[in-house]
């Protein structure tokens, strides 16, 4: 699998399920539990080439703090799930990946945990104060890779597509048709066109 820089997010890796996944997608802009919208948890998150949920519930905690507000963990997945069910995350298994900093041939020891990075519908955007997490949270800069997220997108929307299908969802299907086409823009290691013209004959059907 091919290993980009981080940053390569915004740009080979950025453009804009049924039920959640679909709903996300077609409404990405909403505000998230943790008082951010999609596209900001993507910005932050491309901040650092791509967080853990962990690293982002520090990230967030931080910027909640400088708001006067407090988040918890329960708010945090909420958000997450919500960004990554409208695309606007990506979340993939590093599988022993290593940062992108020099550290001696040991291998970071989150590395076997899920990456999140932003996906095919986000436009990153840094909310206030987000400028400042790089020196104040001890979180490597991280290598994206992006055969392995795009293969994660493709999987979802491979099952969220038969899912609309079979629930004859016609905004789901017409959704997850638009995000074929961001997909297509964002990567450039997988093909949606099956995944398209699935959703196209089922949409001319319903």
């Amino acid at each position: 699998m091919t290993e980009d820089e981080p940053g390569g997010a915004t740009d080979g890796l950025t453009a804009g399920e049924t039920d959640g996944a679909t709903d996300g997608a077609a409404d990405g802009e909403s505000p998230s539990a943790a008082g951010l919208t999609p596209d900001e948890l993507a910005g932050i998150v491309d901040l650092f080439g791509g967080l853990t949920l962990e690293d982002l519930e520090r990230a967030l905690e931080e910027l909640a703090f400088k708001r006067g507000v407090e988040i918890d963990g329960d708010e945090v997945e909420a958000a997450v799930d919500g960004a990554v069910s409208a695309y606007a995350l990506v979340r993939y298994g590093t599988g022993g990946q290593t940062d992108a900093k020099d550290t001696g041939g040991q291998t970071d020891a989150k590395a076997d945990r899920d990456l999140l990075v932003p996906g095919p519908t986000a436009f990153p955007t840094l909310p206030a104060n987000a400028e400042d997490l790089p020196h104040i949270l001890d979180v490597p800069t991280r290598r994206v890779d992006r055969s392995a997220a795009g293969q994660a997108v493709a999987e979802r929307l491979r099952e969220d597509a038969a899912n609309a299908i079979e629930a004859g969802d016609e905004a789901s299907m017409q959704a997850l048709f638009d995000v074929t086409y961001d997909v297509d823009v964002w990567s450039d290691t997988v093909d949606v066109d099956g995944v398209r013209e699935r959703l196209a004959g089922a949409l001319e059907d319903a």
